[in-house]
């Protein structure tokens, strides 16, 4: 192939949710994106027509091996991986073996192929569950559940690797990724998903009857659990910021993606009340399994290292833009 290398950028996950939205971005900034994608979460037309698309598991080294030769990548991002918390807890073995297994063959072929940027997908449920008010990268990292945990052990593989190696990297910490494409050219598409605001849209569009609320005796002003909600496609911004630092030789990095405050359960039904003019009905349940009571990010790292600065940092455009995607796929899903 006679593509650019310094351009090319295998996406693993590249058809899902986050993935999907770092390729539209990717392209918009002049790279070229590969996706692999095993199809069990993201989907193929989530990919634009024009990005070479591998169907298949990072779990197949030659997929991975071949993606990387054949395509001349120069940086991986990598986004494939199980996220459902209590899932984590009921199946720890499993997110063990996809998390951090496969995590650590993908990086082997990146040595091998001479691949020296990688991004990671890694999670603000790294850092210790009791923690009040905004985290810093530096804080305690105490992960309380599978999930957190086998994230963690791959950020301290790019660690020690890097240390050996000339591989640098990029750690982006997620907080509670929300909305999509404004354009609604992608979206939060997995029907199951257990993302709040998509749960409590498909509740204001009658896909479910009611949203569960997850613990009302948290010590929050209102008892429901606080979090820092990020629009997608800022998110997506950031990868494109540290691959551009990266590729101009800057250091590895660890940032918190988040906006640097949160909004209780409560808030976000209460936004998804005015946003669709349709109050949810809403169900007490009890706390789940790993669940912190407030998880706020620090962004101060990512806003000064690389100049990020939200476009969408508003809880009702993240709403509108995630209510919007939702009235798609049910269009879609009628044959409109």
């Amino acid at each position: 192939m006679n593509a650019d290398r310094s351009n090319t950028v295998l996406i693993t996950g590249g058809a899902g949710y986050i993935g999907s939205h770092v390729v539209l971005a990717l392209q918009e900034a002049g790279y070229r994106p590969i996706v692999l994608d095993n199809l069990s979460t993201g989907r193929k037309e989530s990919v634009p027509p024009d990005v070479p698309f591998i169907e298949g598991d990072i779990a197949e080294r030659r997929l991975i091996d071949a993606a990387l030769r054949d395509h001349r990548c120069a940086a991986v991002m990598h986004f494939a991986g199980s996220i459902v918390v209590p899932e984590s807890v009921a199946r720890p073995l499993a997110y063990y073996d996809n998390n951090v297994a496969n995590s650590l063959q993908l990086l082997q072929a990146c040595e091998q192929f001479k691949v020296d940027i990688f991004i990671f997908s890694s999670t603000a449920a790294v850092y210790a569950s009791e923690g009040a008010g905004t985290v810093t990268e530096d804080d305690t990292l105490v992960p309380a559940t599978p999930y957190g945990r086998s994230k963690l052990m791959v950020e301290w593989m790019l660690q020690d690797t890097a240390a050996a190696s000339t591989l640098r990297y990029g750690i982006l910490r997620y907080f509670n990724v929300a909305g999509a494409d404004p354009q609604l050219r992608t979206g939060l598409s997995t029907p199951n998903a257990t993302h709040l605001i998509k749960r409590a849209c498909q509740v204001a569009l009658g896909q479910a009857p009611a949203i569960d609320v997850f613990g009302s005796d948290y010590p929050t002003p209102d008892g429901t659990a606080v979090r820092d909600y990020i629009h997608v496609t800022d998110l997506a911004a950031a990868h494109i910021a540290v691959l551009d630092h990266l590729r101009r030789g800057g250091d590895s990095c660890t940032l918190n993606c988040g906006y640097g405050h949160g909004f209780s359960v409560a808030e976000v039904l209460d936004a998804v009340d005015r946003v669709s003019g349709h109050p949810l009905v809403r169900n007490m349940a009890a706390r789940r399994a790993g669940d912190a009571a407030a998880l706020v990010a620090d962004p101060s790292r990512l806003r000064s290292l690389l100049g990020w600065q939200p476009q969408h940092d508003d809880l009702d455009h993240i709403v509108e833009t995630a209510l919007r995607w939702e009235r798609k796929l049910v269009g879609a899903a009628a044959g409109d």
